[in-house]
């Protein structure tokens, strides 16, 4: 495709505002950004606390104790509420805070010229006035007149509706100053071609330009419009769904045995009070409000671990399908290598390349008179002021070794220009002589592409594959560079129209990242596959995945062409083995994604591009560049890599894997501890024994337990086999098979232990001495509940061993409640208690402690069954 191109000087006219001006001006106008999505408040969290279940019946029975005229426990009561409160709004505001903080970061950026210089900046400080540098698969951020534009063509059917890309021309001064008057003035609507004007939140599909900003925030087209843009998308992922199955059918449980408990109760026992208190007691008991508690902390918490290194997360849902990742597709350019290209070899002398060197050699400002002409048209084929780093790296040459030369052509006006297509991999720019008028046709890409524009017979393009396939088994990216003239202004349609020459070839070095090799034997040694994919030569695609330890120096490679030959079924039996993919079209990366996702297979991508979106898409778990990655890739990935680095993908893993399994952990803990609150609640009442809970002891319960299934097994450092394991099955529910019954086993264990001390102390102390006897076994059963869980095979004593400061300090707030409920007078006689001597005390903690042997015996078999008892290692249950 040829664009026309206008590079009139009205950047001259327009330079860009200071930072001073800016501030001034972010201050008198406002943020860039739409009306709506603003944060929950303190007062609004608060507000949505005291509708849940857990306080409107913490609220009942306090109001029941105050009706009833028992005004010391029903104070308590509501003592309890807002001490629960505080908690869940510092649980909450935390969330909220690390919410805000990755909305911030993954917010759209701008890249604007300030004090003279580009800066990339939120969308949110564009201001009027601003330079914008924009370019294919930006989106733009506010409305804006081009300055400058090279072959611009824009998709603005979220403002009009028409799917067809528009055309752009540069503004005219009038124009320009016409749009300086205030921001009502009247301005030319989106839709239809050849018009000055580019609009918040179109897509630049082709070109780049450079455009001042007229319009920001609601005073923009889509501001007047209305649209709410950029919101997040809430829908709930698999594990949500099926938590919330699991607390309705929990709370309906709870709801209808609650019913039945004061029926019953009030029945036999006549009091009906008591009996009212019970069953808000078992409804307190049964209910896990904890559930979404914990759903929305560990996430939110989770994706500010991944922020601090270097993921930011677009949907959090994500965040539960990196742990299950089976295959890992990578782009190669600065993801799996450092993105520092250097052009270390050259090939000139034409068809015969009989000129050679090896770069590392030549002094500066000495090249021989034989490569000149290769660098020169290098240049004269890229962008004047380049993004890409292969034509930085051409520039950076000529600034070497051509710098007091004539080769340089500062003087010279680009006329034409061919874009690189996916059915030519070639560029070329038509450039004309300030002299003599004379029109100069530079063209680089691929080698079989310039040899292709050069008509080259077989036996010379079998010369030239030879020199490439030397080069690029060194790792090189290897281009070709080719030069014509050209008379007249008749362009012909397609870079084939020109009559080129073959000028020689560059090779390009960009190292593989230093920490790459051991990200990629963690992913190995995790079950997860890696397979590169790049449009690179296959030789050099081979030669890198050697250093980066993906595959042999002679392993297979699947290529662009193969893949086009090959039907779905063949293509998925092709990517069983396939770990390297070679000149492959962007568009054909969707195919990859979806013949790996037929087979069953997790699959992570990583792209930048326009082209990449459908296939970050379609994967599992997206994953954009955020240094050199697209506004369309970014918006259509679940994660975005802020250093573009694999090893930061691997660490991703990792930390995905920590946290699903801590939420399990979690999970599991607040099943097994209500089986035993729950127990206690219904079964003295069945029994025809003096209660053991009232509503304030499960009040004062929720205190140990929301801090630590919140926030503790939050920060419970990872397993030493985290990456050691395979994937888990991204199909298997949380609570399945053995995961739910040693939950509700250990719950019940406790509870036996707990019942146990009851009955044996009912007939032997007083009753308030007894229920202190049997709460205290509760709440060190509890703690042992914690401690226990933090593993599903490290022995209890190997996890005191592993530090998790936030843990201790729970452990250190649910002794200190217990030491105060038992021995400080008024907590004493508000919990019906009784002082505890000293060795009923420690029978208590040594009952409590007692009630999980059990299950470390279980432990310690599977550690026997894995490795023999030689390792303490965790199982992907």
């Amino acid at each position: 495709m040829h664009v026309n191109i206008e590079t009139p000087q009205a950047t001259d006219a327009v330079p860009g505002l200071s930072g001073a001006q800016a501030a001034a001006r972010l201050a008198r106008d406002g943020p860039n950004a739409l009306p709506g999505g603003q944060r929950r408040t303190l007062l609004t969290i608060a507000a949505e606390t005291v509708r849940e279940p857990m306080f409107l019946l913490l609220l009942a029975a306090g109001t029941l104790y105050l009706a009833f005229g028992d005004l010391q426990e029903g104070l308590t009561l509501f003592g309890f509420v807002l001490v629960t409160l505080a908690l869940t709004l510092y649980q909450e505001g935390t969330t909220e805070r690390a919410i805000e903080a990755l909305r911030d970061l993954t917010s759209p950026r701008a890249l604007v010229v300030r004090d003279g210089r580009p800066q990339r900046i939120a969308g949110r400080d564009v201001v009027r006035g601003d330079l914008l540098k924009l370019s294919e698969g930006d989106r733009v951020p506010a409305d804006a007149l081009l300055v400058s534009a090279d072959g611009m063509r824009v998709d603005e059917s979220l403002l009009t509706g028409e799917p067809v890309p528009v055309g752009k021309r540069v503004a005219r001064p009038d124009e320009i100053a016409e749009a300086s008057v205030p921001a009502d003035a009247p301005r030319t609507p989106p839709g239809g071609d050849e018009r000055p004007g580019v609009y918040a939140g179109t897509l630049i599909v082709q070109g780049h330009a450079l455009a001042v900003v007229t319009a920001t925030g609601p005073r923009s087209e889509i501001g007047r419009i209305g649209a709410a843009l950029g919101t997040v998308e809430n829908e709930r992922s698999p594990l949500q769904k099926q938590t919330a199955r699991l607390v309705r059918n929990l709370a309906l449980l709870a709801l209808l045995l609650s019913l039945a408990l004061v029926v019953v109760h009030g029945l036999l026992q006549g009091d009906w009070l008591q009996a009212l208190l019970a069953g808000i007691a078992l409804a307190m008991a049964m209910l896990p409000e904890e559930y979404p508690v914990v759903m929305t902390v560990f996430p939110a918490l989770g994706a500010r671990r991944l922020s601090r290194e270097g993921v930011l997360t677009r949907r959090v849902n994500a965040i539960e399908t990196l742990g299950a990742t089976t295959v890992l597709c990578s782009d190669k350019t600065g993801t799996l290598t450092a993105n520092r290209m250097t052009v270390t070899h050259l090939a000139a002398g034409g068809v015969a390349l009989g000129d050679r060197l090896a770069l590392a050699a030549a002094p500066d400002g000495q090249l021989p008179e034989a490569f000149h002409a290769l660098v020169e048209v290098a240049i004269l084929a890229s962008v004047v002021d380049p993004f890409d780093p292969m034509e930085k790296a051409f520039h950076q040459l000529g600034q070497r070794f051509l710098a007091d030369t004539e080769h340089l052509h500062r003087d010279w006006r680009l006329v034409q220009a061919y874009a690189l297509s996916p059915e030519l991999r070639a560029m070329s720019h038509v450039w004309a002589s300030s002299v003599d008028g004379l029109q100069t046709v530079a063209a680089k890409g691929a080698p079989e592409a310039v040899m292709d524009l050069c008509h080259l017979d077989a036996a010379q393009r079998a010369r030239i594959a030879a020199v490439v396939d030397e080069l690029a088994a060194e790792g090189l990216r290897v281009l070709a560079a080719a030069r014509g003239t050209f008379a007249g202004r008749d362009w012909p349609p397609s870079e084939h129209g020109f009559d080129v020459e073959f000028v020689g070839l560059l090779g390009l070095s960009d190292p593989v990242r230093p920490e790459v090799p051991a990200a990629v034997a963690e992913c190995r040694a995790a079950g997860i596959r890696v397979v590169m994919i790049t449009g690179d030569y296959p030789a050099t695609a081979r030669a890198i995945a050697h250093q980066a330890g993906l595959a042999g120096r002679d392993g297979d490679v699947l290529t662009g062409d193969e893949i086009a030959a090959l039907d779905d079924a063949a293509l998925r039996a092709r990517m069983a083995t396939a770990s390297v993919c070679a000149r492959i079209a962007p568009e054909q990366k969707l195919r990859i994604v979806q013949a790996l996702k037929a087979r069953g297979d997790i699959v992570a991508m990583t792209g930048d591009g326009v082209n990449d979106a459908p296939a970050l898409r379609a994967a599992h778990v997206g994953v954009a560049m955020g240094g050199r990655g697209t506004d369309v890739a970014r918006e259509a990935a679940s994660l975005v890599l802020v250093d573009d680095n694999f090893a930061s993908i691997v660490r991703a893993v990792r930390l995905g894997r920590r946290i699903f399994d801590n939420l399990r952990k979690a999970m599991s803990y607040i099943l097994a501890v209500h089986v035993p609150i729950a127990g206690m609640a219904l079964l003295p009442v069945l029994f025809g024994w003096p209660p053991l809970l009232y509503p304030m002891h499960i009040a004062l319960l929720e205190l140990i337990i929301d801090p630590a299934c919140s926030v503790a097994f939050e920060n419970e450092p990872a397993e030493r086999d985290v990456m050691q394991r395979p994937p888990r099955d991204a199909d298997a529910p949380l609570f399945g098979g053995t995961t739910l019954w040693l939950a509700l086993v250990q719950g019940v264990g406790v509870l036996a232990v707990v019942m146990g001390a009851f009955a044996w102390a009912s007939p032997r102390m007083p009753e308030a001495e007894a229920r202190a006897l049997a709460f205290a076994t509760l709440v060190t059963g509890n703690l042992a509940l914690i401690l226990s869980n933090r593993s599903a095979a490290q022995s209890l004593w190997a996890t005191l061993r592993t530090p998790n400061r936030t843990l201790w300090l729970v452990v250190g707030l649910a002794s200190a409640l217990l030491m105060a409920a038992l021995h400080v007078p008024w907590a004493v006689g508000v919990l019906r208690f009784a002082p505890l001597p000293a060795h009923e005390l420690a029978a208590a903690v040594a009952l409590g402690l007692l009630s999980v042997v059990w299950f470390e015996g279980i432990k310690w078999l599977r550690r026997r069954g894995r490795d023999g008892g030689s390792r303490e290692r965790t199982p992907a249950t």
